[in-house]
């Protein structure tokens, strides 16, 4: 009868089993290169919902008939394809080319998400510089004022805080660059006069909010929404820089977007930041609710801590600076108000219909990663 293994001889196995996955991701990762090749060639886009479905539904029947659970065969091939839907979408933006020839200024690119367009630009082939007096960024021009720029660029992208951003739109109205500009703000009512300043000295002019942060790899199921300021030649040219990319397009106005994001940020950030508020003040120390801890609090509170970790000046002016922003912060008050005064009357009937509406709202919603009808 043979000797059993040895705990470090299987160890050395597993070890070298793990070497051969990422020998495969690698294999596969080549492959995705290939097959966004191919479809670039006959016109294909780049993402086939079919063809995932077709593909997981497969792996999973696989995975059973080995014993593996189909659960964890989806929740791999998803990671897989996900990386591989992100390589071809690189690959297809740097082939679009965009920006071949042309020039770009990125006024804030060291900031997170002005760095993210930085390279963005640059992947298209812009030649960007960057105007940041917080310093530059490796491997660009850099200019500390961009007001000493002779902003003879192609394309300029306002990336600087929301507080700075109207006066930046302001200044440029007064110099009038011959580029596309357009901003990145989180909420627009405050950038209404300097927009406009833009549009009537001429200048082609655009405003968009990337529904995104600056570590997104993958623009598909994202959202980039668009400001329509009545320039139909700059609305067009914004989006092109995205054409390459699987983000999503949302066309709104100024105001709409707004009354829109009071809810979408506003409300959602409000709940969170009242979540984590009411737990730090309940006197309950966070290791004892974490022993006792249920799925839904595990999920609420893993959203909370991703919010509190962001940064409280940007938060503070998606609140503070959006003129619909109490809006949103009343509705949740009210909200609030009448689940408090349902639970104290002991009204059964009365929670059971504000549960029932909930859901049947929610049900309007499209899915996330589900193929439009």
């Amino acid at each position: 009868m043979p000797e059993p293994e040895t705990l470090d001889a299987l160890r050395e196995r597993l070890s070298a089993l793990d070497r051969e996955l990422i020998e495969l991701v690698a294999e596969r990762q080549r492959l995705s290169e290939a097959v966004e090749r191919a479809k670039r060639a006959t016109g294909h886009p780049t993402r086939d919902f079919r063809r995932e479905r077709e593909v997981i539904v497969g792996v999973r029947a696989y995975a059973e008939r080995l014993g593996v659970p189909p659960a964890v065969a989806e929740q791999l091939l998803t990671v897989l394809i996900r990386s591989s839907l992100a390589t071809q979408e690189q690959a297809r933006v740097v082939a679009a080319g965009h920006g071949s020839g042309k020039r770009a200024l990125v006024i804030g690119g060291r900031g997170k998400m002005g760095h993210w367009f930085v390279d963005f630009l640059a992947s298209q082939g812009f030649d960007v510089e960057v105007a940041d007096p917080a310093g530059p960024v490796p491997g660009y021009a850099h200019r500390a004022r961009w007001e000493d720029s002779p902003l003879d660029h192609d394309v300029i992208v306002v990336a600087s805080p929301l507080g700075a951003t109207a006066e930046v739109l302001q200044g440029l109205a007064a110099r009038r660059p011959r580029g596309l500009v357009f901003d990145l703000a989180s909420v627009k009512t405050p950038l209404r006069e300097g927009l406009h300043a833009l549009v009537a000295a001429g200048v082609r002019t655009a405003s968009i909010h990337p529904m995104f942060g600056p570590n997104t790899d993958l623009l598909s199921g994202r959202h980039v929404i668009y400001i329509d300021l009545g320039d139909p030649a700059a609305l067009a040219e914004v989006q092109e820089l995205f054409a390459p990319t699987m983000a999503e397009r949302v066309v709104t106005g100024l105001d709409e977007h707004d009354r829109l994001i009071a809810y979408v940020l506003g409300l959602s950030h409000a709940l969170n930041i009242a979540f984590f508020t009411a737990l730090a003040e309940s006197g309950e120390a966070a290791p004892r609710l974490a022993r006792m801890s249920s799925t839904t609090f595990d999920a609420q509170l893993e959203v909370a801590s991703r919010v509190s970790e962001d940064s409280p000046a940007l938060y503070f002016e998606i609140q503070a600076l959006n003129e619909y922003g109490t809006e949103s912060l009343t509705a949740l008050l009210f909200a609030v108000e009448r689940l408090r005064a349902t639970v104290r009357s002991h009204d059964a009937a009365g929670f059971t219909q504000m549960m029932e509406r909930g859901r049947r709202y929610l049900h309007t919603r499209p899915q996330p990663g589900r193929e439009p009808a």
